[in-house]
Parts: C-alpha cells; structure tokens; sequence
C-alpha cells in the first residue's frame, strides 16, 4: 500500500517551518501531538530483499525503514524510477512506512538526481538525505564551503521542484560536520524544503566541549530529520580515536538532546543507526536494533 499525496503533504506541512527561526533566536515549532516515526536504516539490513526488509523491520517495533538508495543499497540509483516504487510498495504492504530516503546526491546535476527524488516523492515520501561533501587537502577552506553552499543550493531547489524535503546530515570530517561552516548556506534556503537532518554523535564527537549544545539548537531552527547513534573516546597504541557505541552507553547526552528537540515539537522521522561493531547476521543485527529502539523510544518516544 503506498502513501496518498495527501499524506504526504500533511507530513510536509508539519515538517515545514516559518520564517528563520534562527534568526530570531527560536526554534522551529510543529505540532508536539504528532508522533516522530522510528525507523531503521535500511543499511544495516543489506542481505534482505524488500519485503523480508519491511517484515523484519515490523517484528523488530519500528514504524518505518531509512531506505538506503544509493550505489550499494536497497534501490540503486539508476534504477530509482523503476525500483523506487516496487520497494516502497513491498516495504509498505508489510505494515511500516518509508517516511524518508538517504541518497548520495551532491549535485543537482547528477543524472540520477531527478529521477531519485521525482519517484520517492510521487510514492510518498517526504525527506531525503543528501550526500557528503568532503574536505579536501586544498587550505583555501573557504572556497570549499562556498563549492558546496552552491551545490545544496542547487539540491534544494531541485528538492522543491520535485516536492520532497532535503535534510542535510551533519557527518565527521565533512563539510558541515560541526554546522557553522554551512549554516550559513542552509539559512537563505527556502525552510519549507530543506533543513538539517541533524545528527547528535557527530554533533558530539566534534564538539564535545559543549559546541555541540550550540549545533543542536542551531539544527532545532529547520530540524527535518534525527540521526541517532552514539560514541565514546578511546585510547589506543594509536592515540585517541572515536570508536561508535550502542545507543545510550557512550558521549551522548540523550536527556538533553531529547528534551532540547522535544520542545520544538518535531514531528520528522527518527533513524536508528547501528554503526557499532557486533557479530555478523542478521538475528544479531536486530536484536541490536531492538536494543537501541527501546533506549530511543525511552527518551525521544
């Protein structure tokens, strides 16, 4: 069963914010009496086809899958237009949802880009993740930004076009990984379209002095989607590294976090990432995504 365009745009209008609410020193405000999706990264599920995916992801509690389409994932790119639909009917006949999609787009122009989004959107979904754009080697920082302020630009109007929300992943050792760099950019986008899709591990790993409080306040002015992961600090024979962790045993401060977005009154989908190394197998993998789906429901639920 696939999602009416009435859903849909019911879904947008509450992932919608005003004018910057950042700018005015507020955090974007939607509806506190609708129920953020839990869903489960398609990723971590690689060996499943549709169907067993939506199944598995249903016995294991979530409400809905983070479906990868991306070179490698549940639907591959090229074939999106014709895939995309049969997935998500698959998945949905299963009894969960497919509220949001993590692509590798980084431009506007890649040939893929249109189709990708034009499919998710007219099969209901309602968000996308956008790629990664790295740092490179080059010291001249600021015209990197600038390269990639232009592409999620670009992204974003696509997004519009295609009537689906962009949210933008704050990811280590990328281009808006701590959010200050691409603020900016983010902030002369059109807020009923594109947004963060905010992640507190990374938010935490790169900031873990208390930026990180800061980045997700910033976030909370268009937060579209939530990532949710954790990590500690751990000393090796080669130094001080960042090794990912189960849901609620590492850096993360949850309480805080949840109760900083909670206020916002955000409604957008939730994925649960399971990075952390664990025994290979897929009754392994979802007893894993169970555990960290009963920590997440306890604080963001």
């Amino acid at each position: 069963m696939l999602f009416s365009r009435r859903e849909w745009l019911a879904d947008v209008g509450r992932a919608a914010v005003g004018l910057s609410g950042w700018s005015l020193g507020l955090a974007a405000v939607q509806p506190a009496s609708t129920a953020s999706p839990f869903c489960l990264f398609s990723k971590h599920l690689p060996e499943l086809a549709w169907t067993d995916l939506g199944r598995a992801v249903r016995e294991a509690g979530f409400d809905g899958v983070d479906l990868t389409v991306r070179s490698g994932g549940h639907v591959l790119p090229d074939r999106a237009a014709d895939d995309l639909p049969r997935a998500i009917e698959a998945i949905t006949a299963q009894g969960v949802k497919v509220p949001m999609i993590t692509t590798e787009l980084t431009s506007a122009d890649a040939p893929t880009a249109r189709p990708i989004l034009l499919a998710a959107a007219r099969a209901g979904v309602g968000y996308f993740k956008a790629g990664y754009w790295r740092y490179a080697m080059s010291p001249d920082v600021r015209a990197q930004v600038a390269a990639t302020a232009a592409a999620v630009e670009g992204l974003a109007a696509l997004a519009q076009d295609c009537g689906i929300v962009m949210g933008f992943h704050n990811h280590a050792a990328y281009v808006g990984a701590a959010l200050w760099d691409i603020a900016p950019a983010i902030d002369r986008l059109d807020p009923r379209w594109a947004g963060y899709y905010f992640d507190p591990r990374h938010a935490a790993a790169e900031g873990s002095g208390g930026a990180w409080k800061a980045a997700t306040h910033l976030a909370c002015s268009r937060l579209k989607m939530l990532a949710l992961k954790d990590c500690r600090p751990l000393k090796s024979a080669k130094g001080w590294t960042i090794e990912d962790c189960p849901l609620g045993e590492g850096m993360v401060d949850l309480a805080w976090t949840a109760r900083v977005i909670r206020a916002t009154g955000f409604a957008g989908p939730i994925s649960v990432h399971l990075e952390y190394d664990m025994p290979t197998g897929t009754a392994h993998t979802l007893a894993a995504a169970r555990r960290d789906l009963e920590v997440a429901r306890r604080f963001f639920g």
